[in-house]
């Protein structure tokens, strides 16, 4: 009889702890998206106030699905002064209207301000620089806040190398990466594969858990690009480029009062850009 008893404790004691360590650790669930292709295009121009001053606006139109759907129109204006030869600091805005094509319509527009610290170093005929923008990108309108914060914060990172060596031409590639500074973070029943359900009231699929924050950074998007800059007169410059962006977002799919998670899934998928701008430079 005691050696029933004691088995059946340590049958009692494997499942908590099998119900214990998931909630301690949530896992994810890889879901693999289809390589997609789309097109920028955008037009701007770059004022210089005094030396080393200078004001921009941009307007930039973007499509994806394989060209099939507009993606976005996104304005931009920005501030940047050279506080040293090497070293330039800028802030700007972004008004951010995109457009669901599924819906037919443009979505609850988002409104990002950034901050920039750039320093290039020129070696001979290239020039070598490192980009840090630190950006906020504001939510409007009704969300999920057990999904998304109101203002997710990401820090982007970019190493370019430019070739100068001709008059008109010329050519550059660069590597960048993004971090996601405040993305919600769970707790939650997961068994490896599927979550389960801890209490009488969730269903199948769904589990008990609840949001610890919006602390939980990691690296969501790696991007490489080649283009070149063609300058056709004093003032005119064009920018052709071709863009890869490989992209990683944890999508926490729950109820609106945060009661009930239907799944924790991490999509990853690969978009190329293809992308033409013109700039007035005065």
């Amino acid at each position: 009889m005691t050696k029933q008893m004691n088995m059946n404790r340590i049958h009692v004691f494997i499942l908590a702890l099998g119900m214990l360590f998931p909630m301690m650790a949530v896992a994810q669930t890889d879901v693999a998206l289809d390589t997609e292709f789309g097109g920028r295009l955008a037009v701007g121009m770059d004022k210089k106030i005094v030396k080393g001053l200078h004001v921009s606006l941009a307007e930039e139109v973007r499509f994806d699905n394989n060209f099939g759907s507009l993606n976005r129109l996104q304005t931009t204006v920005g501030v940047d002064y050279k506080v040293h030869p090497n070293v330039k600091v800028g802030i700007g805005y972004a008004f951010i209207n995109g457009y669901s094509a599924s819906n037919q319509a443009f979505k609850n527009a988002r409104h990002r301000v950034m901050a920039d610290v750039m320093g290039t170093l020129r070696l001979d005929d290239f020039n070598l620089s490192l980009k840090e923008r630190l950006q906020m990108t504001h939510r409007t309108g009704d969300f999920n806040a057990y999904q998304n914060p109101a203002n997710a914060l990401m820090l982007k990172s970019r190493l370019m190398v430019k070739y100068k060596g001709f008059d008109f031409v010329k050519p550059y590639a660069y590597v960048e990466m993004r971090n996601y500074l405040n993305a919600p973070v769970i707790a939650a029943a997961y068994d490896g594969s599927n979550y389960f359900t801890l209490d009488d009231y969730s269903e199948t699929g769904e589990a008990g858990w609840f949001l610890t924050g919006f602390n939980g950074g990691y690296v969501n998007r790696w991007r490489g690009s080649v283009g070149i800059d063609v300058k056709i007169g004093w003032h005119n410059t064009l920018n052709f480029y071709i863009l890869g962006d490989y992209v990683t977002d944890k999508v926490v799919d729950a109820n609106a009062e945060g009661t009930k998670l239907k799944s924790y899934t991490r999509e990853k998928g690969f978009k190329v850009w293809a992308g033409a701008e013109y700039e007035f430079a005065f």
